[in-house]
């Protein structure tokens, strides 16, 4: 799936809890930064302690 920054997706985290994240782009490095739609929080693919999916499209209303 390729990703669109600025664009915010419905993400479902291992507690099953369903978060928006917005697509923040690529770093030089290739990883991938999001920023928490409801905190303003920031953060990077790699710093992510737990295990998230991306939802299909129309699958929540987040």
């Amino acid at each position: 799936m390729e990703l669109e920054t600025g664009r915010i997706y419905p993400v479902r985290l291992c507690s099953g809890e369903i978060r928006a994240w917005r697509f923040e782009g690529r770093d030089g490095r290739g990883f991938a930064w999001w920023r928490d739609a409801e905190t303003g929080v920031g953060f990077s693919e790699a710093g992510v302690l737990y295990a998230w999916e991306l939802l299909p499209e129309g699958e929540c209303d987040a």
